[in-house]
């Protein structure tokens, strides 16, 4: 059975900094793209990083860049993505996700088939 596990979300001030981990267990990743989603209230859940467990290759949404990256830990089967300078709009519940496509095409929720519970983030003005 597959699972995916975050943690680390909490509740930060603006302009700070958190690191979510998500924890695979199940089967093989080898060939997946791991991905970062997440949902504020109210909202779609939106893409936010992805990274292939093979290459480290890895694909941002244009809102993140430079501030969120996103890493791997294939010994521990375990995927990072780290935050900086945070802002009231990062708010939301982010998401641990697995895809059997590659990075190129796994950029939406439709390509990614194995799903965390969520881990909540709360940026404080």
């Amino acid at each position: 059975q597959v699972q995916l596990v975050e943690s680390g979300g909490g509740l930060v001030q603006a302009g700070g900094s958190l690191r979510l981990s998500c924890a695979a267990s199940g089967r093989a990743f080898n060939s997946d793209t791991m991905g970062w989603f997440r949902q504020a209230p109210g909202k779609e859940r939106d893409f936010v990083a992805a990274i292939s467990w093979s290459g480290g290759n890895t694909y941002y949404a244009n809102s993140m860049k430079g501030r969120f990256t996103v890493s791997s830990d294939n010994a521990k089967n375990t995927v990072y993505l780290q935050m900086n300078s945070l802002k009231p709009d990062d708010t939301a519940v982010y998401y641990c996700a697995a895809s059997q496509y590659p990075i190129w095409a796994a950029r939406g929720r439709a390509q990614y088939n194995y799903w965390g519970q969520g881990t909540q983030v709360t940026v404080s003005s």
